[in-house]
């Protein structure tokens, strides 16, 4: 069972911290460092004390910018995207700046992909948001895959509904032969079909188990059905962690980021390094294989420590 660590900037990180939980994550030992895709905090707007600071300070940052510094500032982990938005970039912009992060990282770069769905960060920085996502993010996939697989020498030509390249390089290439790209969310139909042609991962965020289970079953009968075996993908979920020594420092740290315990037991992976265990066993006899950790508190680098020196040497 893989343990990575996954981030989520926009509720307010600012690149220096994010470096310090990534050079953590790596001295830990853990698998890969990942972050989220948004330019606008999530959450409640309450209404703040006098003098107290906007929540989401000091505002959001780029995901390619910083995995692009974290390439040059690791040496191990896995760097990627749960998941980047589809309607941030163009596909082959996209294309190049992903290939060149990859060979700034030495090839430790992983691709998240996903539709984009969080209708007001778009508005507050004037980004479109079509209506139709899902037969965009298709394209997209095609695009990115189609140029970084065309040989050195041969042009990339490609003629969609939403998209034409005509005659591209296709260049720069990553450092990879093949970047690994992930394919994730909960939708019945077509997200297995797509994961099934391009996805070399896929991920099931915040599910239960019995919605992780179902969700694998259907990507694997997806593969089946598009000949290819459905061992071929690595199957993972992305789950809230909150683990505390006792019980006092679980509730400590459910406080810090603004949860309830019950809440995240039910929900997430809470609670003492043996609870978490069996939670996590629990995902993986559903079909898990890897698992990323969100951390919230991103300053609590006790937390991690604690997961590294308890939990992750309990799961072989």
């Amino acid at each position: 069972m893989d343990l990575r660590i996954f981030t989520e900037p926009q509720q307010g990180a600012d690149y220096d911290t994010l470096l310090r939980v990534a050079r953590a994550t790596e001295d830990l030992g853990f698998d890969a460092f990942f972050r989220s895709d948004h330019y606008l905090r999530m959450g409640p707007e309450l209404p703040l004390p006098e003098g107290a600071e906007p929540p989401g300070m000091p505002g959001p940052t780029d995901a390619w910018i910083t995995l692009a510094g974290l390439a040059r500032e690791t040496r191990r982990i896995r760097l990627g995207t749960l998941m980047t938005a589809g309607t941030f970039r163009l596909p082959g912009v996209l294309a190049i700046q992903v290939a060149q992060v990859d060979q700034m990282s030495g090839g430790r770069v992983e691709f998240g992909l996903g539709a984009g769905w969080f209708a007001r960060e778009h508005q507050a920085y004037g980004i479109p948001f079509p209506e139709e996502r899902f037969a965009r993010l298709e394209e997209q996939l095609a695009i990115v895959t189609g140029l970084w697989d065309t040989k050195p020498g041969d042009t990339f030509t490609f003629e969609g509904t939403h998209y034409r390249l005509t005659d591209s390089p296709a260049l720069p290439k990553p450092a990879q032969r093949k970047v690994p790209v992930l394919i994730g969310g909960h939708g019945a139909v077509r997200t297995p079909r797509l994961a099934a042609r391009y996805a070399d991962e896929f991920n099931i965020p915040f599910a239960s188990l019995a919605d992780t289970e179902r969700q694998f079953g259907r990507v694997r009968a997806a593969a089946e059905a598009a000949g290819r075996a459905p061992g071929d993908l690595v199957y993972s979920n992305a789950l809230v962690v909150c683990v505390g020594a006792d019980d006092a420092e679980v509730a400590r740290r459910a406080a810090a980021i603004g949860r309830d315990v019950d809440e995240l037991k039910a929900n997430g992976l809470a609670g003492t390094p043996a609870e978490v265990v069996e939670k996590i066993g629990a995902y993986q006899a559903a079909g898990s294989q890897r698992i990323y950790l969100q951390v919230l508190d991103l300053h609590d680098l006790d937390h991690l420590e604690l997961i590294s020196a308890r939990v992750m040497p309990q799961l072989g």
